[in-house]
């Protein structure tokens, strides 16, 4: 009877079709702004449980993956569609959109149940460890190959436990991936054959880890609570002016929005301080233009103030999406060209095909930006600062290679492609994560997005909602030394996947 019902289940693609649709839908509320990580002990264990059901059936399990993964990726990346609604030109992409991306990001959770049916997992310890390590592999490769998207991982859901995330600083965000899927896997062990003993000391063994992980949080927050503030030689001051996106693409002067910014920036003429605009507030400007409004910044800002600002360039007939620090003559004292661009969004993918097409990229202009080799450190006058334009945020263990002598971090962004969505909050999070794993306050200026100062040890020091506009200052701050996983970056995550394979091959042996 039980064998007929499992051959009738298994016969019943619909059913696969819906539940697996169904599982992913229902993970995405794991994720920020939601947060109900919960969710995925569900989540994961039915993946776990539905795999070795179908198991045997790659094809299944490879849509099962599939499927799966675009539910999820449908339910949380609906909001890059908006980005679409701002030109006429691209507003017929908007169903294309939505069903694309999904389903191209879905591949992944495909390949994984693919990879892992050759594995003859079963319902024992060592399955669950490959199980984990290929989804978390796989998690890895999604982040990195052609431009790389790290967006949403499954340890994201973990955002807002502080102190369970501190040992990001030790080994990262693919590594706490890897280990947060082993975690919500972990109730399917009751479908284990195992002795009952054996399970209770597994079960002991996971107690006694979170609990010390917990521990670790706890004594390093505590022993970054009792750091001495030092003053900042000068004040810096955040500023969030929520522009709507739709005046870019008006024939608005930048008048208009130059005196907008210096109003709610208010700067005070005989304090020394930073000023951090966000990005693309001044989106219809060159920096070469920029000069004609010279007057206006110098009456307005004094020697005592620095500006950092996110505008276009161009040098030697290519296009740059740069961020730079002026004085208040708009002398460039330093500047920055952005590294990883957003397909579409910022370059066009396969441009002299596509361009053919009548397509161009979504932001104003139509050649696309060139990217940048090199990231360069800024000085301030007493500190250095790692610049960082918008979704560079999202990537972890590779901010700086030349130097990891740096004091703090600036990420400017433009969040209003994203419209009224859950998109800002996912774009944040990822910020909690940089600060944690690089021990490095955060600086983060964003025109329609969150803007915050964000401490060493990821807790939101001030904070300025997506809908609101305002400054944050920041006048003192504490600094720690560098972690482990800014020095060792990612090569942590290759050294857990070793360990979990050579254990998983052990407990196998073992028929455990």
């Amino acid at each position: 009877m039980k064998v007929q019902f499992k051959n009738k289940i298994k016969k019943n693609k619909s059913f696969i079709f819906v539940f697996s649709i169904l599982l992913g839908v229902i993970s995405s509320f794991a994720l920020p702004p939601y947060n109900y990580f919960i969710i995925n002990f569900f989540v994961y264990s039915l993946l776990f449980i539905f795999f070795n059901f179908l198991n045997g059936n790659k094809k299944n399990l490879f849509i099962f993956g599939l499927l799966f993964g675009f539910g999820y990726f449908f339910s949380n990346l609906y909001w890059i569609s908006n980005s679409l609604k701002f030109d006429d030109n691209f507003k017929f992409l908007i169903p294309v959109s939505l069903i694309l991306i999904p389903l191209f990001l879905s591949i992944f959770y495909g390949i994984s149940f693919l990879v892992l049916s050759f594995f003859r997992l079963n319902y024992n310890f060592s399955s669950i460890l490959y199980f984990a390590s290929v989804i978390s592999f796989v998690e890895y490769l999604r982040g990195t190959i052609l431009t790389g998207f790290p967006w949403n991982l499954t340890a994201f859901s973990l955002s807002e436990l502080t102190y369970s995330i501190q040992i990001l600083s030790l080994i990262g965000t693919y590594s706490l991936n890897l280990l947060a899927i082993t975690l919500f896997v972990l109730p399917s062990l009751i479908f284990f054959r195992n002795n009952i003993k054996i399970k209770i000391l597994f079960f002991l063994f996971i107690f006694i880890a979170l609990v010390t992980n917990n521990i670790y949080g706890l004594k390093r927050i505590e022993k970054f609570s009792n750091i001495k503030n030092q003053v900042f030689e000068s004040k810096i001051v955040i500023v969030s002016p929520k522009i709507q996106l739709n005046r870019y693409f008006s024939d608005e002067s930048p008048i208009n929005k130059i005196y907008e910014i210096i109003k709610i920036s208010r700067p005070e003429t005989d304090i020394k301080t930073m000023f951090i605009f966000p990005e693309g507030i001044l989106s219809s400007i060159y920096l070469e233009d920029l000069n004609n409004y010279k007057n206006i910044f110098h009456k307005n800002f004094s020697e005592n103030h620095k500006i950092i600002l996110g505008i276009n360039r161009t040098e030697n007939f290519k296009i740059f999406n740069s961020l730079v620090l002026l004085n208040n003559k708009l002398d460039v004292l330093a500047k920055y060209d952005k590294n990883n661009l957003v397909p579409f969004g910022e370059f066009l993918p396969f441009e002299n095909f596509l361009s053919k097409l009548g397509l161009k990229k979504i932001t104003q202009g139509y050649n696309s930006f060139s990217d940048s080799l090199e990231r360069e450190l800024i000085s301030d006058g007493k500190y250095k600062f790692l610049p960082l334009i918008c979704y560079e945020i999202i990537y972890t263990g590779k901010l700086n290679k030349k130097s990891k002598d740096f004091d703090y971090i600036i990420n400017i962004s433009e969040d209003g492609w994203f419209g009224n969505s859950i998109g800002p909050e996912q774009h944040f999070s990822h910020s909690i994560f940089r600060a944690i794993e690089e021990g490095k306050n955060l600086f983060r200026s964003s025109n329609n997005g969150i803007s915050a100062h964000i401490n060493p040890v990821g807790k939101i020091e001030d904070k300025i909602k997506s809908t609101q506009s305002g400054v944050i200052e920041v006048k003192n701050v504490k600094f720690i030394k560098e972690t482990i996983f800014s020095d060792q970056g990612n090569k942590i995550f290759f050294y857990f996947l070793l360990i979990y394979i050579t254990l998983a091959s052990f407990l196998k042996r073992k028929d455990l």
